[in-house]
């Protein structure tokens, strides 16, 4: 579905990624893990072009996504959870999701009506049905992160590129935005996630990398990772 072919990445003159190379293919869960500051979050802003690569080829559904503005990935099926979620802090939990719509309605084809999409994506979510009236600013962290996830999903992706959804949540919370992605996942959505808690992501993903100061260093099976205690103290140890 995705494939990212040695990818070079600049910040200004600092050189971020170093030829990274990953694939996604359908009906994945794929985990990107690493140390703080190894290149996670820019490989994800590298896939939806906010950071485009000054080098390589990132291809997805076989068409090639080089040179393309973020808004047409977009529309091509791919949506982005931030790390910083990026809700309305202004606007009820209604009209964030009903933003998440607008690419659709730009193409003109939409799959479903609006209301009964969001009512689906609401199955996923019921704080959130209690809270459709309530500002953003109110939810709380999980609530936000819960709301991130749900915009992106009204927006009818294939692929869903998500950044850090369980950081700064208790460990309640984390099981419960645990148990969606893998929801997601089963109705069909592959998923790219980029997580801290490596054995949360390494428990319900197919497949993860290991990247390290903006390089791939390990690709391979979850499995392979969690057996692979020379791998977590070089790449992954605090």
């Amino acid at each position: 579905m995705l494939e990212v072919r040695n990818i070079h990445t600049y910040y200004g003159p600092s050189h971020v990624l170093q030829g990274v190379s990953l694939r996604i293919d359908r009906g994945e869960i794929v985990t990107l893990i690493g140390r703080n500051g190894a290149g996670k979050t820019t490989t994800l802003k590298s896939i939806m072009a906010i950071t485009p690569p000054r080098q390589g080829e990132i291809s997805f559904l076989g068409e090639t996504l080089s040179g393309l503005d973020t808004y047409r990935i977009a529309r091509r099926g791919i949506a982005f959870v931030p790390e910083e979620r990026r809700i309305f802090p202004n606007l009820a939990v209604d009209e964030n999701l009903r933003l998440g719509r607008l690419k659709n309605k730009a193409r003109g084809h939409a799959k479903a009506k609006e209301s009964e999409l969001i009512e689906r994506v609401l199955g996923y979510f019921p704080r959130l049905r209690e809270r459709l009236r309530q500002e953003g600013r109110s939810l709380s962290g999980g609530e936000q992160q819960m709301l991130a996830i749900a915009r992106a999903l009204v927006s009818e992706p294939v692929l869903m590129l998500i950044d850090e959804p369980t950081e700064g949540l208790m460990p309640t919370l984390v099981k419960g935005i645990e148990d969606i992605l893998v929801r997601l996942n089963a109705a069909g959505v592959t998923i790219l996630l980029v997580e801290q808690n490596v054995k949360m992501a390494l428990s319900i993903s197919h497949r993860a990398y290991v990247i390290d100061q903006g390089q791939i260093h390990f690709a391979g099976t979850a499995n392979d990772v969690l057996a692979n205690r020379e791998l977590q103290r070089r790449y992954l140890a605090v």
